[in-house]
């Protein structure tokens, strides 16, 4: 494992730049060890500013064919699946729009906002925005069951339109009547554990643990069950892993080859005989034998949907709109934007947006991951455009201050401070405020028990 990040100093920009403490916190005093990963705090607040955007951009224009193509089995029939050759065509009704278009955009293409304009919370960054602000207000470093309860109550509208679904949506009614995680999961209580829920709301964890995954998984063990069992749980433990091993910078220079040393990495957390683990490794054998992103797509849906191999039996319970919220089905695509898109933000938006199912998900889980890889000034490169700052939670979520009113800049900031928290109760770290660095202690580690250890 390498040991140590490259830090980011360059013309000056971190003493421009340089992240304040949090007034809330107390900074002890830390000898750092020659070993310890060397992380700037300014330059972490730039990557989780890319984060935010990235996942706001994907997020919005996974939307345009959100459950547009879903399959031909049960009670809902799509038609054939989109291919690359319907990027920038008129995008086709979803399986809830009685026959009318997406009012985000009349042709599948991405969907911006104008510098000075406002985005809008979505269910794929609301609760992780929420989580966010519960771990500051709380001053917590890992969330308690009843603070998860309480901030749920809090900030999510008891009635419709509330923007959860499936097993969010059943975990809050199980709230309401009193339950508290990981009870709110427990199969006997939500039918609806093996649902996507958990995997678009808890990514962020991995950030709020930069380099050391076996704590991201100890911080996210709660909000991963709040909603989610087996499955999963491994597959929204998967994703904790890879977005806490972003921070590191090993021997792989170019972000395709890193993105694939992290999936690796993830992968031994999902259990050998799981079908979240035969879904990834079939993905991945099709990928490296050069199968195209469509034919692996059609192929994962008539192995696992309509053939139902790997024990991923969901078709035969017979689920409205044949489990197409489901975390497997949606796994498997995540995993083929993510391995074709190959590091490129474009590239790997446009297949999870065309890929089917629950597109705006998986869009949105890598757009952020790789807008935290590449930061604001990336996005922008591949873009060749700005972007507005601005973010309305309110737009889904209630009770926040300046009403609901913030941007990527102070939303990056509250991250940094979390992770100042956590850096010195959890990891056994050390901030230095002057210098504007963070000391992460560096371990070898075991993925399987919860740890990682290099190969």
């Amino acid at each position: 494992m390498v040991k140590r990040i490259a830090l980011l100093m360059l013309f000056g920009l971190v003493l421009s730049q340089q992240m304040m403490g949090d007034p809330s916190l107390h900074y002890k005093n830390y000898k750092p060890d020659p070993s310890d990963l060397i992380i700037s705090r300014s330059d972490y607040a730039d990557k989780l500013y890319g984060f935010w955007l990235g996942q706001c951009i994907a997020n919005w224009t996974g939307l345009v064919t959100e459950m547009d193509k879903i399959g031909n089995i049960g009670e809902i029939k799509t038609g054939k699946f989109y291919t690359r050759e319907d990027w920038g065509k008129p995008d086709q009704p979803n399986i809830w729009s009685d026959g009318k278009l997406s009012n985000l955009s009349p042709t599948i293409d991405f969907v911006f906002v104008d510098e000075g304009g406002i985005w809008g919370s979505d269910d794929d960054t609301d609760i992780e925005y929420m989580y966010q602000y519960l771990h500051y207000v709380n001053k917590s470093s890992i969330l308690n069951a009843d603070q998860i309860r309480d901030g749920w109550l809090k900030h999510i509208k008891k009635e419709e339109e509330n923007y959860l679904w499936v097993s969010n949506q059943t975990a809050f009614d199980l709230m309401y009547q009193g339950m508290t995680p990981p009870a709110t999961s427990a199969p006997e209580n939500n039918p609806n554990y093996e649902m996507i829920d958990a995997q678009l709301t808890t990514e962020i964890f991995g950030f709020f643990s930069p380099a050391r995954p076996d704590v991201a998984l100890k911080l996210s063990y709660l909000p991963i069950r709040t909603t989610a069992r087996l499955n999963a749980e491994w597959i929204s433990e998967f994703y904790v892993i890879m977005y806490s091993l972003a921070s590191y910078e090993n021997i792989y220079k170019n972000i395709k080859d890193k993105i694939l040393w992290m999936a690796k990495q993830a992968r031994k957390r999902l259990p050998m005989d799981s079908y979240s683990a035969k879904m990834f490794d079939f993905v991945k054998t099709q990928y490296e034998a050069n199968i195209p992103w469509e034919k692996t797509r059609d192929m994962v849906y008539h192995k696992y949907q309509v053939m139902q191999h790997d024990g991923y039996d969901l078709t035969s319970k017979n689920l409205h709109c044949n489990g197409c919220f489901a975390a497997g089905i949606n796994f498997a695509s995540s995993i083929i934007s993510l391995l074709y898109g190959e590091g490129d933000i474009q590239k790997t938006i446009k297949i999870g947006t065309l890929c089917g199912w629950d597109s705006d998900n998986p869009t949105s889980t890598w757009g952020g991951l790789i807008g935290f890889m590449i930061r604001k000034e990336g996005i922008e490169k591949s873009f060749g455009r700005k972007f507005g700052d601005n973010y309305n939670i309110h737009r889904t979520r209630i009770g926040f201050p300046n009403k609901g009113m913030d941007t990527f800049s102070n939303m990056a900031k509250m991250g940094v401070y979390v992770v100042d928290r956590i850096i010195q109760e959890e990891i056994g770290g050390g901030i230095d405020l002057e210098k504007d660095l963070w000391y992460v202690p560096d371990i070898e580690i075991n993925i399987t028990s919860g740890l990682l250890k290099d190969e």
